[in-house]
């Protein structure tokens, strides 16, 4: 089957292109390993989802996503088929004759690519076996009681015995590119190494222990966020983290209930009103506003406005929380004291599961529900990227994010004035605690204050930083690395000259000229600024004018550390 090849940078407004040559993918074999394919357990399954799309592009047929296998999960989002692979059937059907279950089929997202899928508890007998085989290679020991690295030490397993069965096949050509996320599927990549198995692999990690560790440390850091400002500004904060539950608070669903009540009661109201100004309409009269709604109608209203009356303050949790005396969410809030009373400018909502559009309660998916917010806050004290305020911003909403993220780095690196596109950037780097929560404090005011035009403004050029995370342009890093793993394991077939692909720094986007040029007087010093401040920002202000700036700006940058002419950087001397 010929291979798709929509592969182009030329559509992204002007950033640099990668001359750099087409690997011959037609004799090549691409596997991507992790314990997320299909199967959602944070942001590695966004990753490796969003990014499918074009990797399907470069690859076609040849692309393969391996995860484990759960039932639940694969009779919502996999098409079961057979291998087009002659030689991918014959590796699944000799584990299958060993007792393992293997299966096959599309990933049901965009790109369509095939996954393949293996039950680890089919595989469980072996543990000990392959526990003992880790520990020889390795010297690595797994406890017995630690499921998740069981887990681990099964799929590894069979991730390397399925690449096993699948190089054997090949004399000379394909050449198979393993490419393994995360530790999870990191005991396949020893397994494949120690066998000196003909593969090249590739691995990433999304974040390590160390930085986990370090990120849990006993900063205390909610307790320093002083009220020193009243406003009548009333800010709405979810917490979408998934948790240990026991079922639905009630109280969340008799608010459903009377939520949808009114919903009902609106319905009802609006259509009555309808028919009453359709037949106005016919006869040619203007009808009478003040008589469109009859007795019935208002005690309808005023019923279901009573209904909505608590005798108890609305719950900060959606769900009854196991062990809620643990959860360190829940005890911030008992602890300052934001139990959502009617005077509180600052409502709490602690949702414990990931959202879908299928839940009776917050029926959404995440996309939906980050279009609907205005603002996402994110400060990490460890991120080695940080996908979800690139999600808010591919989608137009400001977002809070730290110099301790990759995306923040990312972000600094490429715009002059982060804040004006909406990016604002903690620094937790170089400042104490009590000095970022200072500032994520100001950060945060300075937002509430905006009037909605500001915030139009803001989310119009936020949206503009799309085509910076279009996997069209940061695809070109995997690409990267999938010819250097190429080059370095079979050197004899592939040649790579050791330089690293184009930098992300040779551009980056101006300050619009809307903005004041001191940072200083970019947000209003007072709670209450002037009617003609906001005028005069408005007459400063050109959506059309500002993004043909942005393109024109990323068509001819200016240099950043330019190297002196004749030096050249070597690989490994650039940063993404």
């Amino acid at each position: 089957m010929p291979l798709a090849r929509s592969l182009s940078m030329t559509s992204l407004n002007g950033l640099p292109q990668w001359e750099d040559e087409d690997l011959p993918v037609e004799d090549l074999l691409l596997f991507e390993v992790s314990w997320e394919v299909t199967n959602k357990v944070g942001g590695i399954y966004t990753v490796i989802q969003t990014k499918a799309k074009i990797t399907a592009d470069e690859w076609g047929e040849n692309y393969f996503l391996v995860g484990p296998y759960f039932e639940h999960n694969v009779k919502t989002q996999v098409e079961a088929c057979e291998p087009p692979n002659p030689a991918v059937k014959k590796a699944m059907d000799t584990m299958k004759s060993q007792g393992c279950q293997v299966f096959f089929g599309r990933w049901l997202i965009e790109g369509s690519p095939y996954v393949l899928l293996f039950d680890i508890g089919s595989a469980a007998w072996n543990l000990d076996k392959w526990k003992g085989e880790f520990w020889d290679v390795s010297n690595i020991g797994i406890p017995f009681h630690d499921r998740e690295a069981n887990d681990a030490v099964i799929f590894g397993s069979l991730t390397a015995w399925f690449l096993k069965e699948l190089s054997c096949q090949f004399d000379d050509k394909p050449n198979i590119v393993a490419h393994f996320h995360e530790w999870q599927a990191g005991v396949g990549l020893i397994l494949s190494r120690s066998q000196k198995l003909p593969v090249a692999t590739i691995f990433t990690t999304h974040a390590t222990l160390l930085g986990r560790y370090l990120c849990a440390a006993n900063i205390d850091f909610y307790n320093n966020l002083d009220q020193v400002h009243k406003t009548n500004v009333t800010v709405v904060v979810f917490f979408i983290m998934p948790a240990k539950t026991n079922n639905f608070n009630v109280e969340t669903l008799k608010g459903q209930a009377v939520r949808k009540q009114l919903w009902d009661t609106a319905q009802s109201v609006k259509e009555k009103f309808g028919k009453k100004l359709y037949n106005a309409l016919l006869k040619g009269e203007i009808p009478d506003l003040n008589k469109i709604l009859d007795r019935d109608d208002i005690t309808i209203m005023k019923r279901a406005i009573f209904s909505t009356q608590r005798h108890c303050l609305p719950p900060v949790t959606t769900h009854n929380m196991i062990d809620d005396g643990n959860d360190p969410i829940l005890n911030t809030i008992r602890r300052i004291g934001l139990f959502n009373n009617r005077t509180d400018r600052v409502k709490v909502i602690l949702h414990p599961e990931f959202l879908s559009s299928t839940s009776p309660l917050l029926p959404l998916d995440y996309e939906e529900f980050v279009r609907g917010c205005h603002l996402g806050v994110f400060p990490s004290y460890y991120e080695p990227w940080g996908y979800t305020p690139a999600e808010c911003t591919v989608m137009g909403i400001p977002s809070v994010t730290t110099n301790l993220s990759g995306f923040g780095c990312f972000m600094q690196e490429h715009v002059a004035d982060p804040a004006a596109y909406g990016i604002y950037i903690v620094d937790r780097r170089f400042r104490s605690p009590d000095e970022s929560c200072n500032q994520l404090t100001q950060f945060l005011y300075g937002f509430c204050q905006q009037s909605r035009r500001q915030r139009i403004i803001q989310r119009n050029r936020t949206e503009r930083l799309s085509d910076l995370l279009d996997w069209r342009y940061l695809g070109r890093y995997y690409m990267h690395a999938r010819h250097l793993a190429l080059s370095r394991t079979f050197p004899d077939k592939f040649e790579m000259e050791p330089s690293a692909p184009p930098k992300t720094e040779g551009f980056r986007y101006p300050r619009p000229s809307s903005v004041p040029p001191s940072p200083s007087v970019s947000q209003h010093s007072s709670p209450h600024q002037s009617e003609g401040e906001d005028e005069d920002e408005d007459e400063r202000y050109d959506e059309d004018e500002e993004a043909e700036r942005d393109r024109q700006n990323i068509k001819s940058p200016f240099s950043l550390g330019v190297l002196p002419q004749g030096k050249k950087k070597q690989h490994g001397e650039y940063r993404n």
